[in-house]
C-alpha cells in the first residue's frame, strides 16, 4: 500500500474511533429503543450493502459509519428518537437546512443530500426517497401532504397542501404538485401532470 493510501486509511480509522466515542449515547438509544426496527430499516436503505440482520456488530458499525458521514441521517435519527435523541444532538449535529415534521414516517426513508429540504407531512409511507431542495409542506394551517409507500420525490420538487401521493409514484425534478397523484405514475411539470402510468407513456392531467 502506498504511503498516501496508508495515511488516508489511518486518518479514517482515527476519525471513526473518535466518532464512535461521541456516538455512544446515540448507539445506546438505537439498540434500546428501536423496537419496531424502523432505524434498522433506514440503515439498510442508506448502506450500499444492507446490514446483516443477524450480525449485531455489523449493524453497529453501519450505524456509526452512517451517523458519522451523513448529517441528513442524523436528522432522521433524531426524528425517530424524539426528545431523547435531541438531548445528544450537540454531540453529533444534524443538517441545519433539513427540517422533518410528520405525524408518522414509515421505515426505510432515504434522504439524498437533503440540503434546503423541508418535509412537513401528515404521513410518509415505507421506503420513500426524497432529494435535495424539496418542499413538502402546508398550504394552510392544517393542510399538508400524505405520501404513500415507495414514493420518490426528486430534486427541487414542491408538494403543497392537503394532497396525497399514491404508492409507487414518482415526482419529477422541479415539479409542482397541488393535486392528488394516483398510485403507480410519474408526474412532471408546473403544474404537475402525468407522463407515465404503470410503465406506459401517457399525457394526462391530474
Amino acid at each position: 500500500m502506498e504511503p498516501v493510501n496508508r495515511m488516508k486509511t489511518l486518518l479514517k480509522s482515527v476519525k471513526m474511533t473518535l466518532s464512535s466515542i461521541r456516538l455512544m449515547p446515540h448507539l445506546i438509544l438505537f439498540l434500546a429503543f428501536d423496537k419496531n426496527g424502523y432505524i434498522k430499516a433506514d440503515l439498510a436503505r442508506w448502506m450500499p450493502i444492507s446490514p446483516n440482520e443477524g450480525n449485531t456488530l455489523k449493524t453497529i458499525h453501519a450505524f456509526i459509519d452512517i451517523m458519522t458521514v451523513y448529517p441528513e441521517f442524523r436528522n432522521l435519527f433524531y426524528f425517530r428518537t424524539g426528545w431523547k435523541g435531541k438531548l445528544f444532538a450537540p454531540l453529533c449535529r444534524p443538517m441545519s437546512t433539513l427540517f422533518i415534521v410528520a405525524e408518522s414516517i414509515g421505515p426505510g426513508l432515504f434522504i439524498q443530500h437533503g440540503f434546503a429540504t423541508i418535509i412537513a407531512a401528515k404521513r410518509i409511507g415505507e421506503n420513500c426517497w426524497i432529494n435535495q431542495q424539496v418542499t413538502i409542506g402546508y398550504a394552510h394551517v392544517n393542510e399538508c401532504p400524505t405520501i404513500g409507500d415507495n414514493v420518490t420525490i426528486n430534486a427541487g420538487a414542491k408538494v403543497i397542501g392537503d394532497v396525497t401521493i399514491g404508492d409507487n409514484s414518482k415526482v419529477g425534478a422541479n415539479a409542482v404538485v397541488v393535486k392528488n397523484v394516483p398510485a403507480n405514475v410519474t408526474v412532471v411539470g408546473v403544474p404537475a401532470h402525468i407522463v407515465k402510468r404503470d410503465g406506459r407513456r401517457v399525457d394526462e392531467s391530474l
